[in-house]
Order: C-alpha cells, then sequence, then structure tokens
C-alpha cells in the first residue's frame, strides 16, 4: 500500500513529545499549510530519510532525539500497523521513548537488542564530511551508543544545521557529559590544558542547579576555535582522554546520510559513496 505524499491530510495521530491526546479525545488532521517553513523544511527531511532507509524488513529501530524526530515516528506509523506489529523500536531518551509509547509502537532496549538496523537521528550540526555535534538536549551518551549499535545510521535535520564546519551555528560549544563527582577538574583541564577558555558547566533554565542527564551525569560545553574544529575527530579523542569523562557530542565518521529540509520545499541529501560524500537534491512530490 502506498504511503501518502507530504503534502496530504493525515488522519493518523500525530506523535509529539508533549501532552497527546487520549483514546476518546479526537484528533485534528494536520496539513502542511499549518506548519511553519522551518517545521515543513524539518517534516520533509524526516519523511524522506524514513523512505528511503527503513523497509519492511527492517524490525529493530532506533528514534533518536531532537525536534525532527517527532515527524520521523510520524512517517513510521503511516507505514501501517500490519508493517510495524513486529518491530521494536529503541529510544534514545525519555523524548523518543515518550513518542514510541504515545503511537502505540513496540519498545525496547538496546540492553535486548545491542544490534540495530537503522537509528534515525537529529543533530545540531553537520558538517561537509558528515560529522556532527549532537548533545544539545544531553542526550549524546545513549544517541552515540544506538549509532554505534546501528548498521545504517541517519540524520535529519533543517537547512539551518547544513554547516561547512563544526561550530558555526551552534555556538555554545562541544556537549560533554561527566561524571558529577569530577566535573571541576574536567573543566580546569578543558581550560588549561585543550584550550576551551570558556567551557562551562551547563545550568538549568527552570531548576536551580546545573542541567542533569538521563544518566544522572553533569553537562559542559567547550567552545574551541575554528581551526580546530576542522578536525573535531582530534578534538573528540583529546577530551575523552579526560578523566571523568563519560561521552562527547561529536559524532565522527558514522553517519551514511543526512537529509536537511529546506525552504523551498527541497531536501539536500549527503550520503557516504565509498570515502567521499555526494550531494544531491530532492524536489517533494
Amino acid at each position: 500500500m502506498p504511503l501518502p505524499h507530504v503534502g496530504e491530510v493525515l488522519t493518523t495521530p500525530v506523535p509529539r513529545p508533549v501532552s497527546m491526546p487520549g483514546p476518546t479525545e479526537p484528533t485534528t488532521p494536520l496539513t502542511m499549510s499549518k506548519l511553519s517553513p522551518i517545521e515543513q523544511s524539518k517534516r520533509l527531511a524526516a519523511y524522506i530519510a524514513v523512505d528511503k532507509h527503513i523497509f519492511p524488513e527492517h524490525k529493530i529501530i532506533g528514534i533518536g532525539s531532537g525536534s525532527t524526530v517527532p515527524y520521523v515516528v510520524e512517517r513510521i506509523v503511516q507505514q501501517g500497523k500490519e508493517l510495524n506489529k513486529d518491530r521494536v523500536f529503541i529510544p534514545t531518551g525519555f523524548q523518543s521513548k515518550e513518542l514510541i509509547i504515545s503511537s502505540n509502537l513496540n519498545l525496547g532496549d538496546v540492553d535486548q537488542f545491542p544490534t540495530i538496523d537503522v537509528t534515525i537521528d537529529g543533530a545540531d550540526e553537520v558538517d561537509l564530511e558528515l560529522n556532527c555535534i549532537k548533545g544539545g538536549g544531553a542526550c549524546h551518551l545513549r544517541e552515540k551508543v544506538l549509532a554505534e549499535a546501528a548498521k545504517t545510521f541517519i540524520l535529519v535535520a533543517d537547512y539551518r544545521k547544513n554547516v561547512e564546519y563544526l561550530g558555526t551555528a551552534f555556538t555554545p560549544g562541544v556537549p560533554i557529559e561527566v561524571v558529577p563527582f569530577a566535573y571541576a577538574k574536567v573543566l580546569q583541564n578543558l581550560h588549561h590544558v585543550l584550550g576551551s577558555r570558556t567551557a562551562a558547566l551547563r545550568m538549568a533554565k527552570a531548576k536551580a542547579g546545573p542541567v542533569v542527564s538521563d544518566n544522572g551525569n553533569f553537562i559542559i560545553d567547550a567552545p574551541f576555535s575554528r581551526e580546530e574544529m576542522m578536525n573535531p575527530y582530534s578534538v573528540m579523542a583529546r577530551i575523552k582522554m579526560l578523566t571523568g569523562v563519560v561521552e562527547v557530542g561529536l559524532f565522527c565518521h558514522m553517519a551514511q546520510a543526512a537529509y536537511f529540509g529546506n525552504q523551498d520545499g527541497s531536501v539536500t541529501v549527503k550520503r557516504m559513496e565509498g570515502s567521499q560524500v555526494v550531494e544531491e537534491h530532492i524536489t517533494a512530490p
């Protein structure tokens, strides 16, 4: 049964990482015209990524975090109950777990399924070589576990995340998850050894104190110069050597493709072919 085009009215509930309609509440059909241009671009990229990479034979699927991911789940749901009934969906955090549950999909864990067919995730930035920054939502430890566990790792985002060098638009710095006991020492090393002079503990917006990850750890944001970020793998390796660091929000040499929704209704696709990244543009049907 063919999937509906992007512009068609949807009659299935739309998953969101916020309150969902109860079983007796009506759901309002959503059309592209009700979305802002940015949201339309995110949705378009997510739909095409799902269409290109999640096939009937894929039974274990990783669901990432971020503002584009609800549209990934939306498109998966449109593939139908029959196709999804034998699938298991692995979340990267609380948001994606709630999306899976609210969409009546089967929830699993990477402990049960350490090999994943496909993981689709968002990104804070993606560079020319498909390296990316993740961790703006403090989920990058579990996101990286699911990315490494996947046979295919795909990124979805809007055009604002498509950059030449990491750190161009996402300016807070490299997200670093650290054990609380060691955060002061890690900060000292970042300031005086690795040269990130303004690295700082990420503070919560609606609570007193620091942001705490799903794993009970603190998050440090560490900016580096453009010259250093031209080689993100080196930055990642140096940070990971610091005692107390749990994970670094730099994903290097991991993604097979990235889909960026554009304001004009097209999608820019960057994908690995051998050791080279090739780019193409897809226009919405």
